[in-house]
């Protein structure tokens, strides 16, 4: 039987809700294991559920300096591959503890239904660092504070 719908936008409206809530457990939870990030600055593969936490969390303390309240999404693209597997376009639509919209941002994502739910396995940042920038200078943030040296 394939995904429905309201499987897919339970899972992204929990997905928005743990990052807008800073909760790194949560957001690694709705990830399947190996997951792979990539953007056009970096490929990266984890793992492990405790390298997820780890990395989401380093994200944070940016995401409140920018005053991130909330988080919303639009499926602009559904691709059903399988029967278990199903590949998203997503618009994320971030807002600002008061309501306001800050930006939005585009990614892809290849999900897939196993035994405990969905998970994502692999994310493509489409415009991400090209909006966090605008939003950051918009904002006064300086990303220099918040980007590794390492």
């Amino acid at each position: 039987m394939p995904i429905t719908d309201a499987e897919i936008e339970r899972y992204l409206a929990r997905y928005g809700d743990a990052l807008a809530a800073f909760d790194a457990e949560t957001s690694a939870s709705l990830w399947g294991l190996p997951g792979r990030i990539v953007s056009d600055t970096a490929a990266i593969a984890l793992d492990a559920r405790d390298q997820m936490v780890t990395g989401l969390r380093s994200s944070y303390p940016l995401y409140q300096a920018l005053g991130l309240g909330s988080v919303g999404h639009t499926v602009l693209e559904r691709a059903d591959l399988t029967e278990r597997i199903v590949r998203l376009r997503v618009r994320w639509h971030f807002y600002d503890v008061d309501g306001v919209h800050m930006t939005d941002s585009d990614y892809e994502y290849v999900l897939r239904v196993d035994e405990d739910g969905l998970h994502a396995y692999c994310s493509v940042g489409i415009d991400d660092l090209v909006k966090i920038t605008e939003l950051a200078e918009r904002r006064g943030v300086d990303l220099s504070a918040f980007t590794s040296s390492e």
